[in-house]
């Protein structure tokens, strides 16, 4: 996977990962030195760093994913596609005192 990803793409300068065995091990981290890649590790007890991505993934999977299966892959990207969009740019969030993130991306930039 990460070959195919770095001759499709490019090496990436940097990869974040968590500490699960895949990403310890000395394979992986032999090819990601031979690429020169550097790994970034979240800590242990460093959950909450990913709290932000994980409540994104439960939402896309509750309010469009499981409510639109769809057995064309292309049909589901284009959907996902769609859905952050109107994820980003129409939806309010509760987190953010229900403004939409692209109005407070606005605002900030």
């Amino acid at each position: 996977m990460l070959h195919t990803a770095v001759n499709a793409y490019g090496n990436p300068e940097i990869i974040n990962s968590d500490q699960g065995s895949q990403y310890t091990s000395e394979e992986w981290t032999s090819t990601c030195e031979d690429l020169g890649i550097t790994i970034s590790m979240d800590g242990r007890g460093r959950c909450k760093d990913n709290i932000w991505i994980e409540r994104f993934w439960r939402t896309i999977k509750t309010e469009y994913i499981y409510l639109n299966p769809e057995d064309d892959v292309c049909l589901l990207r284009e959907g996902i596609k769609n859905w952050i969009e109107y994820y980003n740019k129409r939806r309010p969030h509760q987190g953010i005192a229900h403004e939409i993130p692209m109005t407070r991306y606005e605002k900030s930039a």
